[in-house]
């Protein structure tokens, strides 16, 4: 790993290293300060790729700009925002908003030295503020995989928390650092907080990240590590026996998230959430189970105030009171009770025996009485037991098997069957096409292309919830970044017909989309053999003597022996670089090389309406900016410039030339706004 940057560097002449935040496998992450953002405060995450193995620093850089992307998507007010990615001496970075706070790892830690931990209405309060963080995220197709108290960071400005660290950057790290290990698993996650199905075959799903919230609730409720709350025998959780009874309702929630298999968790952070609200809604959830009174010590009372309190199906528990009542020494004198001031009857033990076999040959008497009349007359038999089957389930709340009625055991809605539609698109090369459309869950649109073999494809879209997969001749991807993104570009691979799959992000019912599609072939590359070497024209070369030399003929070449060449006119190379900026507001920045003959191009796709605009930060001296129009053709008074802005009337990726009359090294900032 390269050392770190000093402190009071500035990072691609823009952000300035105010000290670390923190070092760990993802690299390290530095509190900076914009200088192009009136000083505002912002975290820079250094990736630092190994060089080694399957992973050159291109094929590192590219995995890293498509991850970053998917981070791009993501703006909720309790996420930092990921604004750029930049480069600089080989060192790749991701910038993202800097949240001033102290973790729940710190918290807890500080609560703990003072004798104390998270009480139930913090936890509750944190649960309740994270689920519509997860919905957001698990509706983009984003799995965070990470989450733990160190990673969610109780924001000082408006007490709200904030969840940081995404496992999706430390995954590509892993593959980066053991790419042997590619085919197999990762090991993303932490250790006690990452569900079994994550650490053992590396899968994640929005059930997977509810597993990790439940653990970190858990251990801020208890104060304990994860494994100290996990029993290896019974291979379940048993968190509640280190704190005192807390809600039930909060209790069964946190089980089920909990859950060994997926399949028995909840499926997404919406269910969790009506769950909650059920439980703390309904008064009779919100009781203490009988088993958790039980486990409550039994106030000393003393035996004459049980006696005369208890009902007559307690009298066992009364008579063992005093027996779990001498295991504890008490100060109170022991209770008497008074002497009668007239002796009774029936203290007289002959008198109760008498009275006592009086009643029960009394009872055998008149049993069998009762017994013998049922026998010997059974039509009352029928009659007494008529009025049995008539159902009184209605008139008995408290019956325990009441009669289901459609509205307690709803019949199933059938899931929708899957819609598939295909259209095929005329795209000829050096054509751009743009085609608007709605998906449904179930649904999946294919367009359909004829693509020859070198020919470059660019597809994008625009809206969010929809995901585009490039399929080849073969109904295979294109390529390991062709399958659920929101945007590809590259070189088809054969002949033949290609389709673009469209489909929802998984959890989003409904999405609108607009497919922007472009078709170029490539440019052709000159054969050394047929560059003509230039000569000397005849009118050029000087006379060696004064005697005049017979003027050539038309056609006749002045010099025998040598074949006659015609010089060509000069090309420019354009060496082309996609800008893969997010949808909305966003903005890069380049480092390059341009020449005269190699001029730099970069294409940026922009909406209509948006305001596009670039400008030369290092480099200014030589070089020098030219936009372009999808079409090629330049936009007006935009030639020549050191900075530009302007407003684009019309959707599609637009050039942006940076050219020098000799080799120039530069910097440029491109930012699309609405």
């Amino acid at each position: 790993m390269q050392p770190p940057l000093p402190i009071g560097t500035v990072v691609q002449n823009r952000y300035r290293l105010l000290k670390i935040l923190g070092q760990g496998g993802f690299g390290r992450t530095y509190l900076a300060e914009d200088t192009g953002r009136f000083k505002e405060r912002c975290a820079l995450k250094e990736f630092i790729p190994v060089q080694t193995g399957a992973y050159t620093p291109e094929k590192s850089k590219e995995l890293f700009q498509r991850e970053a992307a998917t981070l791009y998507q993501i703006q909720h007010p309790q996420i930092p925002q990921f604004r750029a990615t930049i480069e600089q001496d080989g060192r790749l970075f991701l910038v993202q908003d800097y949240v001033e706070g102290k973790t729940y790892s710190t918290l807890l830690t500080e609560r703990k030295s003072q004798g104390k931990r998270c009480s139930e209405a913090e936890v509750l309060q944190l649960l309740q503020q994270m689920l519509p963080v997860l919905d957001h995220i698990h509706a983009k197709g984003i799995i965070h995989r990470d989450i733990s108290p160190d990673n969610i960071i109780l924001r000082v400005s408006d007490r709200f928390p904030v969840l940081i660290d995404f496992g999706v950057v430390k995954e590509l790290v892993t593959r980066f650092q053991s790419p042997q290990k590619i085919p197999t698993l990762t090991t993303v996650g932490k250790m006690g907080y990452a569900p079994p199905e994550q650490i053992q075959t590396g899968r994640a799903y929005p059930s997977s990240d509810l597993y990790a919230l439940a653990v970190t609730c858990a251990v801020l409720l208890t104060g304990q590590d994860p494994q100290d709350l996990y029993d290896e025998t019974s291979l379940s959780w048993t968190w509640y026996r280190w704190i005192p009874p807390v809600n039930p309702g909060l209790t069964a929630v946190l089980n089920r998230m909990l859950s060994y298999k997926p399949s028995d968790r909840y499926s997404d952070a919406r269910e969790v959430a009506i769950a909650l609200k059920s439980s703390y809604n309904n008064p009779a959830q919100s009781k203490i189970p009988p088993t958790q009174v039980q486990a409550t010590p039994a106030p000393q009372y003393s035996q004459i105030q049980t006696v005369a309190v208890n009902r007559g199906g307690a009298i066992g528990a009364a008579t063992a009171a005093p027996i779990a009542q001498s295991q504890y020494p008490s100060n109170q004198p022991n209770p008497v009770i008074p002497a009668a001031t007239e002796r009774s009857s029936w203290d007289n033990p002959m008198l109760v025996i008498f009275v006592g076999m009086f009643l029960a040959i009394l009872a055998g008497v008149g049993s069998w009485a009762i017994v013998s009349t049922i026998l010997n007359n059974p039509a009352q038999v029928k009659t007494i037991l008529t009025p049995i089957p008539t159902p009184t389930v209605f008139d008995n709340p408290t019956d325990s098997t009441p009669t289901p009625t459609p509205i307690e055991t709803p019949t199933p809605t059938p899931e929708p069957e899957p819609v598939t539609s295909e259209e095929r698109l005329n795209l000829l090369p050096g054509d751009s096409l743009s085609t608007p459309g709605n998906l449904k869950a179930n649904e999946t649109a294919n367009y359909i292309i004829n693509g020859t073999k070198g020919q470059q494809l660019s597809a994008s879209l625009e809206e969010e919830g929809v995901l585009i997969t490039i399929l080849g001749p073969k109904e295979e991807p294109v390529d390991d970044r062709s399958t659920r993104v929101t945007r590809w570009e590259g070189v088809l691979p054969d002949n033949g017909n290609y389709t673009i799959q469209l489909r929802t992000v998984r959890g989003v019912q409904e999405g609108a989309y607009r497919l922007n599609l472009r078709l170029t072939n490539p440019e052709p590359t000159p054969t050394p053999t047929e560059t003509p070497t230039p000569t000397p024209t005849p009118t050029e070369t000087p006379t060696p003597t004064p005697t005049p030399t017979p003027t050539p003929t038309l056609g006749e070449n002045p010099f025998p022996g040598e074949e006659f060449k015609v010089a060509p006119p000069a090309t420019n190379e354009y060496e082309e670089e996609p800008l893969d900026l997010p949808p909305g507001n966003a903005s890069a920045q380049i480092s390059g090389r341009t020449s005269q003959r190699r001029i730099k191009r970069y294409l940026v796709y922009a909406q209509a309406g948006q305001v596009l605009s670039a400008r030369i930060q290092t480099g200014a001296s030589a070089a020098r900016l030219d936009i372009r129009h999808p079409n090629g053709q330049l936009v007006e008074n935009a030639s020549g410039l050191g900075e530009w802005e302007g407003k684009v009337d019309s959707s599609g990726e637009y050039k942006i030339d940076v050219t020098a009359t000799e080799a120039t090294n530069f910097t440029i900032e491109v930012n699309v706004r609405q």
